[in-house]
């Protein structure tokens, strides 16, 4: 069980990036932000990683959603969701940090 993402939850890459949670649905919000969905954009921006040559993460994919509750019917977010940080041709720089949440409702 954990809480719920919204626009406002501080995400990071593994290198130091920071991930902006862009929702298309303001409709549903969590103490006045929008809740985030898997579907949601998830870009980043400020990647450090140049393993020889540069490399950086620049969008999130989530591969574990919370396994009850949803939003609007889609697939919610929460501080237990497990999200991979992508290059540009998709190859996978680690897991996505999840920093901080609301923590007034959570879920499964």
């Amino acid at each position: 069980m954990g809480d719920y993402l919204t626009a406002s939850s501080a995400l990071t890459c593994p290198h130091g990036g920071t991930v902006t949670p862009v929702p298309a649905n303001t409709a549903i919000t969590l103490s006045g932000d929008p809740i985030v969905v898997a579907s949601d954009t998830f870009p980043i921006v400020g990647c450090t990683f140049l393993p020889g040559a540069p490399h950086p993460c620049i969008r999130v994919k989530w591969v574990a959603t919370a396994l009850r509750g949803a939003a609007d019917g889609a697939q919610a977010l929460t501080k237990d969701s497990v999200g991979l940080c992508l290059a540009a041709d998709d190859a996978v720089q680690g897991v996505v940090l999840i920093l901080e949440t609301q923590p007034k409702v959570s879920g499964l």
